[in-house]
Parts: C-alpha cells; structure tokens; sequence
C-alpha cells in the first residue's frame, strides 16, 4: 500500500540540480583555481594571530598600516555598537531568586517610599483627611552642649547655639570677671539651657550655663529676672606626686611616652639627666627610667601633669644617676654626691677656647641617638650646660652661617681660614650673622635644645677642608679647667635623704601616703618596653 517516492516520483522537475553540478564541477576541473585557493588557505594559517597588535596606540604613527589596522578595529567595533543602539543591554541573572513578596518587601524597605509612601502600607504617606496645622508648637525648655574649639570664644559659641546677642554678650562678661576667656582652653565642654522666645521668630532666652573654666574653678550661669546672674565653685585638687617606672627600649623618649609620662614631663626629665650624664653614651636599652611629677587631680577632671620632682635612671639593682628637686633655687641636686650641679671655670691655654661653660657628655665617633633610636656616626662633641648659657667662638674667623640648620637647630658655623672651620647647633638663640668677623671669646649664641635634641647642650663640630673631624684629636687642645663644687652643709644632707627616701617609697603609679588616681595607675603603672 505504501511505496518509496523517489526524486522523479514528486512530477516536479528541478532544473537547478544539473546546472549547480556543472559549476561545480567547473571548479574542481579548474587546477589552477584550486591550486590558488590552496595557497590562500596556506598563507592564513601561517598567520600568528595572537602576535598581532589589534589596538595600537592612535596617538603615536599616524598613517602607518599599524595606525591603519588599529584605526579599523576602533572603527568596526564603533559600528557592531551603534547597529545596536539604543536598546542594546546586557542582563545579568540575579544571585538569588526574588518572588513576588521579597520583592515587595525590598521596595518597601527603599528611600523612595520612606519619602512618597510604601505600597506595602507599612510607611504611608499623610492622606488628604490630615490637616495641616499652622505652626508646631515649641518646647519651652531645651538643654545643649557645646564644645569650645580651637581660636574660638565663649561669645561665638554661645550665639551658633541659639542664643541672643545681649545675652551671649551679658554671659562672656560675667565668666571674664571671673576668669580670662583666653585662659578657657579650648576643648571646654559648655552645657546650656535654653527658655522660651521672647516674640516668634526671635532667639531665645539663655536661662541656665555650666562650664569648668579651670581645672579647680567650675561656673555656674543662671537668669535673675531680666538679668544673668553667675556663681563659682571652687573645686579641691589633688596634688599628690605620681611616680612612673619603665624600661628604657631602643628610644628613652618613646619608652616614657608608651609608660604615659607627658611630653612636658620627659622633657624635664631629659634636661635634668643631660648636666648629668650623656644621653647618647651612658642610656642602654634594659635601663629603668624613674620618674616623679606633680600631679593635679580633681573631681571629674583628667589628671595634669606639672613639675618633675625626682629624676632616676637605674641599671640593673644600681641607681646609674638619681636628682631631686631641692632649695629655693629648685634646682636638681645629685642623690649620690649631694651636690649642686658642677660649675666649672676655665683659663686659657695653648689651642682653641672652650665654646661654653660644661664639660663634655658625648665625644666623637659611632653612637646610637637618643631620638631616632639607631646608631649613627655623630660627627662632632657635646657640651652639656644650662639652658641660655652663652656659647662663644673657640677662635677668631668670619660666620659664613648662621641660621636654621636641619637637625643641628639653629646653627652658627665659622671658618677661621686655612680650611678650619667650627660649627655650634642648638641653639635657643643666635647672637651672630652670617659675614660678620668674630673674636675668640665673643658670644655667637645660647645653650637651647633645637633640632634633634633631648635637652639643652651644644653641639660642637670642627671641619677641615669641607670634612669633620675629631675636635679633640689632631693636636686641637681646649683651655685648661677649674671645677668648683658646692656641697650642702649637714642639716640640709638629713633633709635632702630624708626627701628622697620619700620619693623612692612612692608605689609606681600612686602617690605619697597611699593616695591614688584609678585611672593613673591604670595607663601609668610599672610598665617594661623592649
């Protein structure tokens, strides 16, 4: 019943059949076309497409084929883009699928109907039944706190807060009569109450101000009437010594400041160690810095440093240097010899004059510095002195420079020809300039601690040529020395130990009697740095 229908069973003729067959074959039987297209074939795949550079830089060899090829890359992927403008995008398929409700959720929760009003009713904008009122009615009562910030003035803060003129004006008045407004450091918390307006639209009325103007002085500002009036209370302080132990690491100044000792407070400790002992030479990682300060505490205030009292530096169980305070000069005193600090006098000799009055803490050569921690050649001598002690030039010559030197501080250099020259750095002050003929002896400036200093001495440099060199080697011989010493006489040798022994009792992080500060002890107890 079925039967195959074969090409002739369809009755329709296909005349393209036989004609495609003979180009075809054409074009098998054409051996020369076939051995070109073969060729052609050859050529492309020798083509190393991967070395082709298809995005040249079109800044650089204009004209060039390279410019030529990357101008038609630049050109054809210009049109594939516009051949699809403008709805041509690409969707990525989300992380998570989102049904119906999440997705509602999502739009709920977005900035758009917090504004307008969600669709799904849970933030809804006001419906036209709510009417709006013709002013909101304003508290009577609004209390602030501001902060006194840096070159501001108590008058400015209180007018951004919201205050009248008059009463900002009348405020500032009554706390300068009680303190200097410059002496209210900035950082000062103000707490204020404000009243109600006086009229719509007006500012409001300053009914109550508290401020801690000092550390024992808190201020009270309240209305009177039609008037401010004030109130002082005056807060007792604590100003029991805090002591503060520590090991010394690679830096004496960073280890104290890690123990929490104030800046303020090492610097004290370092000037009275430097007339002592050389802060480059004779401070090894391992030492244990000892420190005793002033402390002021009061009743919701921060501690407050003030005046070291006793400075220690001990090495293992041996105190290497221990100074108190003592007399009405306030001036350290050595725990060991009980001595004022050595004068000396000097008299001339064969060489150079000594540049100031101290003897020598530090000599020339390789050395680890106090400040930058690491070793390094220190190219000159110190002289440990008093601070504006004057420094005078160790022989005649002319200053060719006098002024800020880099590390060296103010800095005075001198050549006395030959190819000698002397340099003095850290200075507090220079008493000479640049170009002008000096004598040995005269004074070219004061002992100061400037640059990359622990305290005050004077840096003392010889050059020869250009180059430093050792200033006490080379046949350079300062001025012979006298050294005077002052001792305490017996009563006051009692005293002094008797001091002392206090100071040493002080448990570290408390204070004399067993008073404490909580927060004291707790950023400045025994703390060991490496």
């Amino acid at each position: 019943m079925f039967q195959s229908i074969g090409d002739h069973d369809l009755g329709q003729p296909r005349p393209a059949a036989p004609a495609a067959a003979l180009l075809l074959d054409r074009i098998v039987d054409d051996r020369s076309l076939r051995a070109r297209l073969s060729a052609a074939a050859s050529r492309i795949a020798a083509i190393e497409w991967s070395a082709i550079d298809w995005t040249p830089d079109l800044a650089e060899g204009i004209g060039s084929r390279r410019w030529m090829r990357g101008f038609a890359t630049f050109a054809g992927l210009g049109l594939f883009t516009l051949a699809f403008w403008p709805n041509f995008e690409l969707e990525a398929a989300p992380a998570v699928s989102a049904d119906l409700p999440v997705r509602d959720e999502y739009r709920s929760q977005m900035i758009m109907p917090m504004a307008l009003g969600g669709e799904s009713g849970r933030r809804m904008a006001a419906s036209p039944q709510v009417t709006a009122v013709g002013a909101a009615p304003e508290r009577a009562r609004i209390e602030l706190a501001a902060v006194l910030g840096e070159g501001d003035n108590l008058t400015r803060l209180l007018q951004r807060t919201g205050v009248s003129d008059f009463d900002a004006m009348r405020a500032a008045e009554l706390v300068g009569g009680q303190v200097p407004l410059s002496r209210i450091a900035p950082g000062t918390r103000v707490s204020l109450v404000l009243g109600e307006r006086p009229a719509p639209g007006e500012p409001r009325r300053l009914t109550g101000l508290d401020l801690r103007a000092r550390m024992d002085l808190a201020l009270s500002i309240s209305r009177s009437g039609d008037d401010l009036a004030i109130a002082a209370r005056v807060i007792p302080i604590d100003t029991a010594p805090l002591r503060i132990r520590g090991t010394v690491g690679q830096s004496l100044y960073r280890s104290a400041r890690s123990a929490g000792v104030p800046a303020d407070a090492i610097q004290q400790y370092l000037q009275a160690l430097d007339s002592h002992i050389s802060l480059e030479g004779d401070i090894q990682p391992g030492d244990a810095f000892d420190i005793v300060m002033t402390w002021k505490r009061a009743e919701g205030s921060e501690g407050q440093a003030g005046q070291v009292l006793f400075a220690g530096l001990d090495r293992g169980n041996r105190p290497v240097v221990e100074l108190m305070r003592w007399g009405s000069g306030n001036e350290f005193y050595s725990a060991d010899a009980i001595t004022r600090p050595v004068e000396q006098t000097y008299t001339s000799s064969f060489g150079l004059l000594y540049p100031v009055n101290g003897r020598i803490t530090s000599n020339f050569g390789m050395r680890r510095h106090p400040i930058l921690g690491y070793a390094r050649l220190h190219a000159g001598v110190d002289f440990g002195a008093g601070w504006g002690s004057p420094i005078r030039a160790t022989a005649d010559g002319v200053v060719s420079f006098a002024g800020r030197h880099g590390g060296h501080g103010n800095y005075v250099r001198i050549d006395h020809g030959g190819g000698l020259g002397t340099g003095y750095g850290h200075m507090s002050s220079i008493a000479a300039w640049g170009g002008t003929r000096v004598r040995a002896g005269q004074i070219i400036g004061y002992v100061g601690s400037t640059g990359l200093s622990t305290g005050p001495h004077l840096h003392y440099e010889m050059y020869r040529n250009g180059r430093t060199v050792n200033p006490l080697g080379g046949g350079m011989n300062f001025a012979t020395t006298t050294t005077v010493v002052q001792k305490i006489d017996s009563k006051q040798l009692a005293a002094f130990k008797a001091k002392m022994a206090q100071f040493k009792a002080i448990r570290p992080g408390g204070s004399v009697g067993g008073a404490s500060s909580a927060v004291a002890m707790a950023r400045t107890g025994q703390v060991a740095l490496r």
